[in-house]
């Protein structure tokens, strides 16, 4: 099990100074962000120029690519996203599913487009994964197995991030069990509070939060789970050390759970 961190928590600097900073915090790899309009690490309109680049700050920071969110669904900038991901060697790109809740033509159009990008995605060799998502099509683990059913490929798989399930109303240690047959990514956050927001920064680092962890990664072990397990912290630009101290304090609380285990 790789722990990463996605790079938008150090949106504040760029690409090269991130990889360095998360290295130091102790992680094994990054998940580039390629969020257009949030942080983007890796512009996919450019990223013929910008890959090479990031390939050799990777290289240089000592830290693997193991995965890139982009969270749109347009196909386009999927297209982009691919081709970058096929050069660089990263195995998982990450998206949300789009849409509005507890809306039936809206979840039947998002497992449609998904449908479509993950066979998109399987001509690059790459897996597209998708969480489910607060207030949209696709929000627990109910909607999520929905779209497993239908979509029986294997370049999609379920980016499994406890925050949303927690503020669905689920646990989301249990409700791991259900849905790990086909995760090829966790986007790990803690959380307090029901949402729809799961917190300030500091709030989201691993442990202070809400949400049974230890169980959650306990689970994970439990089930064999071998993909990348990647820190996602949102919200307004951070300072670097405050970024630092999110994601020191995070890989502390997650490696001391995984070591007890026998899982590092």
């Amino acid at each position: 099990m790789k722990l990463g961190v996605n790079t938008v928590l150090f949106k504040c600097v760029d690409a090269k100074s991130a990889m360095k900073a998360i290295k130091m915090a102790g992680f094994d790899g990054v998940e580039l962000s390629a969020i257009q309009g949030m942080c983007e690490h890796l512009v996919l309109d450019a990223w013929e120029t910008q890959a090479p680049l990031i390939k050799a700050a990777a290289m240089e920071a000592g830290v693997e690519l193991l995965s890139m969110e982009v969270a749109s669904l347009d196909e386009d900038r999927l297209t982009k996203a691919f081709k970058a991901a096929q050069y660089l060697g990263i195995p998982v790109v990450n998206v949300g599913p789009g849409g509005k809740s507890d809306v039936e033509e809206d979840i039947v159009a998002a497992i449609e487009t998904l449908t479509a990008r993950a066979k998109l995605a399987a001509e690059y060799g790459v897996k597209l994964c998708c969480k489910a998502h607060v207030n949209s099509a696709i929000y627990s683990t109910p909607t999520t197995l929905r779209a497993m059913e239908e979509i029986q490929l294997d370049s999609f798989g379920v980016d499994m991030d406890p925050s949303h399930i927690h503020r669905a109303g689920e646990k989301p240690e249990e409700a791991l069990a259900q849905v790990v047959s086909r995760m090829g990514h966790v986007h790990i956050r803690d959380c307090k509070g029901p949402g729809p927001s799961p917190g300030a920064p500091a709030d989201q680092a691993c442990g202070r939060g809400e949400i049974n962890l230890y169980g959650y990664f306990k689970a994970l072990v439990d089930a064999g789970y071998e993909g990348p397990v990647c820190l996602e912290v949102i919200g307004p630009e951070l300072t670097v050390q405050q970024a630092q101290a999110i994601a020191s304090e995070s890989y502390g609380y997650m490696n001391a759970i995984l070591k007890s285990m026998n899982a590092r």
